[in-house]
């Protein structure tokens, strides 16, 4: 018997993502699933928004994509961990890079799933986080296995100065992409690709985008 017929209340959910479309497509993928008894209380588009969203509604779970204009899903989760522990964490991206799954789960997501995922996955993932289990994408399994019993990279902290969306944008600088290039790739504006480039030389003390390219480079970031 579904949750919806056994008069189950619905899983509360927010949904963090700065694609519109994308969110539209994701409330129909969980209407369409027979019984998902998911009801989605909340929106955002950028952290601060999320973080807002987040504490007002009290979620069961949250929905929450890793790159996002205003700090990303790491600030998200720092920001709700201490005020709202009782709000669990799915990690939804379109990224599968490790720097990113191990970041979300260090910042207390419970779970990390890529957008290839199936609307029947999703609505099992969310269950499943809702109960308190673990979810992940069965390829991004073994960073978190690899980060958490200590065979994994040691963290870079200057690295973890950056955004996840920082990052994403100093990789592409490193592979010699021009501002215009990089806009069209991560569907923001130019005027905020040169935003993230300013922040990322701030926060590594770094005075030109020859000297990220460098950096970059020494750290296999490319």
């Amino acid at each position: 018997m579904d949750d919806a017929a056994s008069g189950a209340e619905p899983i509360r959910l927010v949904l963090v993502d700065d694609h519109r479309l994308f969110r539209t497509g994701v409330r129909a993928e969980l209407d369409q699933v027979a019984g998902a008894a998911i009801e989605v209380v909340g929106e955002a588009d950028d952290a601060p928004r999320a973080v807002s969203v987040i504490l007002a509604t009290r979620p069961q779970v949250v929905l929450l994509d890793v790159h996002l204009p205003g700090g990303g899903g790491v600030e998200v989760l720092k920001q709700c961990q201490a005020r709202a522990p009782e709000v669990r964490f799915l990690a939804l991206s379109v990224s599968d890079a490790a720097e990113d799954v191990i970041g979300v789960i260090r910042g207390g997501a419970r779970g990390y799933v890529t957008k290839s995922i199936t609307g029947i996955e999703l609505v099992d993932a969310v269950r499943r986080v809702a109960d308190g289990d673990a979810v992940f994408s069965p390829r991004l399994a073994g960073f978190v296995l690899d980060a958490f019993s200590g065979s994994a990279a040691p963290v870079d902290e200057e690295l973890d100065r950056l955004t996840a969306r920082e990052r994403e944008v100093l990789r592409l600088i490193a592979r010699g992409y021009a501002y215009k290039e990089i806009a069209r790739e991560l569907v923001i504006s130019v005027k905020t690709v040169e935003s993230h480039v300013s922040s990322v030389l701030r926060k590594l003390q770094l005075s030109n985008r020859h000297e990220l390219s460098r950096w970059a480079t020494a750290r296999r970031l490319v």
